[in-house]
């Protein structure tokens, strides 16, 4: 294997050594959700007319949870060498910036894949699943998890300690998770707040990850890709600057 290659592959190891934590307790975590909602409103709310509440939990919590477990590993990842010190012993080999970039970002996607797949495999129990276009489905975790990966690596070279971390997540990422339509349509929402979740990319990565199941989204698909790919791509452009000029991890 080439130099990012093997930081891949520890960096799956990592959180794989781990999956208890990692992989299945945010598996556990999305079940006791759709469990919870399930129950509560699945007689009382109608989304689509021919899908039941419960149907259309599922793609929410499956996109949510591929979401915050790749965001949650590259930023983790980098806060604890940074913490423990032994970020220094990668600082020292000759990988690129790249090569950072896409050993962080992949782990991340590859974690967030895992998880969003037990996830799925546990709702099975609850309704029928169904895929209607599974290439956007594939389109939208892929693009989704990368998306959150980068985010995730830019606030890990940002803080310096768990508590900034925590504050990127719990005010930043979290509000901006819940706020995307996981567990409503914006179409039940007031016309402000509408307007206001058109402004929140996440809605995108939910809604067209939802399509995929249902062939039945809030906007058009096209629209939601073109983006998120936008979103992508800046937030990619960031990361890789950060990366080279080693922003708060060679000075």
């Amino acid at each position: 294997m080439n130099g990012w290659q093997t930081l891949l592959y520890k960096e799956v190891l990592r959180f794989w050594k781990v999956s208890f934590q990692t992989v299945a307790a945010p598996v556990l975590t999305a079940l006791l959700y759709l469990m919870i909602f399930g129950h509560a409103l699945g007689d009382h709310v109608k989304v689509y007319d021919t899908i039941s509440y419960t149907a259309f939990l599922v793609p929410g919590l499956v996109m949510m949870s591929v979401l915050q477990n790749a965001f949650a590993n590259s930023s983790s990842s980098l806060i604890q060498s940074k913490i423990m010190g032994n970020l220094v012993f990668l600082l020292l080999t000759p990988l690129s910036h790249w090569s950072w970039f896409f050993a962080y970002v992949g782990s991340s996607i590859a974690r967030g894949l895992v998880v969003g797949a037990g996830v799925m495999l546990v709702t099975v129990f609850f309704t029928p699943i169904h895929f209607v276009a599974p290439w956007w489905i594939l389109a939208f975790a892929l693009m989704g998890a990368a998306l959150l990966g980068t985010l995730g690596l830019i606030a890990g070279l940002w803080a310096e300690k768990f508590d900034q971390l925590a504050a990127f997540q719990n005010f930043i990422i979290m509000p901006m998770t819940f706020l995307s339509g996981v567990f409503y349509s914006i179409h039940s929402l007031p016309s402000f707040w509408q307007s206001v979740s058109h402004l929140n990319p996440f809605f995108y990565m939910i809604d067209g990850f939802r399509y995929g199941f249902f062939g039945q989204s809030d906007v058009s698909p096209w629209l939601s890709l073109g983006i998120v790919g936008i979103a992508l791509a800046v937030v990619s452009a960031i990361a890789i600057h950060l990366l080279r000029t080693g922003y708060k991890i060679r000075h």
